[in-house]
């Protein structure tokens, strides 16, 4: 076990580094940061629903939740180091009250998606409404419709005026996705990783065996909510502003494609589906003759009906059918050989 997620663990600084190598010369990298930025919110959502079993309608609450919390802490310490703490924080900490609240309550899963759903529409609702000057945390006004513009974005620790930005926030971004990446890839295959698998697949065998299923799916939910926070406060840095939009239902509903498009139960899944249909998203907005909501409806269609398991898990067959099939032929002939020989 140890020898395989070492040799997973190598695998992927070496992809991961040719890909940050590379993919600067393709596209610029103030798009890639956003598309990488998304990738790490598709991966919050892939881990507490496709290996915890948990749809949550709600991962844009906690997307914008870091994302204001960073704003709001910016303005108030003049610098980014306290604030993005606070920005994986917040999120960390509601997210594990909700889903005590949830998953102690014995909510099945359409109540918790109706549950996330309606925290979002509150919270959306609720920052609409802050435009007045009583809405005032420390320094930082709330902005309402129009946001939190105008605070200190990411600098080296220690020296607020040195800040990171351009290319080399973008190559920041990527080692932080490489990072959660891989302790994500930890705690799957960890005990603990393989408790909440089996807690998807059969919660009352798990709960007869003795694991305590709503801690597990509190701790899971909870550490999905933090990716998120995280991808929010790297968004907030990235775009210079936070607005509402940010806990809107559009936003949800599209973390829920990524992870359809991409493959549920993989990790690369919801992170390669977010960033390509980002792309797309950002492709087809230089242009008016098509409607980007129209496309990725379209998309979501498709791959309801002819990919249901996701692009990569289908990837990932045909790899298995094509390589396997090549592998085994070589075997059949030397047993046969043995035989006769």
């Amino acid at each position: 076990m140890e020898r395989s997620l070492g040799r997973e663990i190598i695998a992927t600084l070496i992809v991961s580094a040719l890909l940050i190598w590379l993919l600067p010369m393709v596209i610029a990298t103030y798009t890639l940061t956003v598309l990488v930025i998304y990738g790490m919110l598709g991966l919050s959502l892939g881990l507490i629903w496709g290996f915890g079993g948990i749809l949550c309608f709600g991962q844009a609450a906690f997307f914008g939740l870091g994302a204001y919390t960073y704003a709001i802490a910016a303005i108030n310490f003049g610098e980014s180091t306290v604030p993005m703490l606070l920005a994986v924080l917040v999120p960390l900490i509601f997210a594990a009250v909700l889903g005590a609240l949830m998953f102690y309550g014995r909510l099945t899963d359409v109540y918790l998606g109706v549950i996330t759903l309606v925290v979002t529409l509150i919270l959306f609702k609720f920052v609409n409404s802050t435009a007045g000057p009583q809405y005032v945390i420390g320094n930082a006004r709330l902005g309402g419709y129009n946001g939190i513009p105008g605070f200190q974005t990411l600098n080296v620790p220690g020296n607020p005026d040195a800040y990171i930005w351009g290319d080399p926030y973008f190559y920041f971004c990527a080692v932080a996705l490489v990072i959660v990446f891989l302790l994500v890839t930890w705690l799957l295959r960890s005990s603990f990783g393989r408790v909440a698998i089996g807690i998807r697949e059969n919660e009352t065998r798990m709960a007869l065996m003795g694991y305590d299923v709503a801690a597990r799916k509190t701790v899971l939910f909870a550490t999905g909510a933090a990716i998120a926070g995280l991808a929010g406060a790297l968004f907030a840095n990235w775009g210079e502003i936070v607005t509402p939009g940010l806990f809107s239902l559009g936003q949800s509903a599209e973390i829920i494609i990524w992870c359809i498009v991409g493959g549920l139960g993989t990790r690369l899944g919801p992170v390669l589906g977010a960033a390509g249909l980002a792309y797309l998203k950002f492709v087809l907005g230089q242009q008016s003759l098509i409607d980007n909501t129209l496309i990725t409806g379209l998309i979501l269609v498709l791959f309801v009906l002819f990919l249901p398991k996701g692009l990569v898990p289908a990837v990932s067959a045909l790899w298995k059918a094509s390589f396997g099939r090549a592998r085994r032929r070589p075997l059949a002939r030397q047993r046969r050989k043995a035989r006769h020989g």
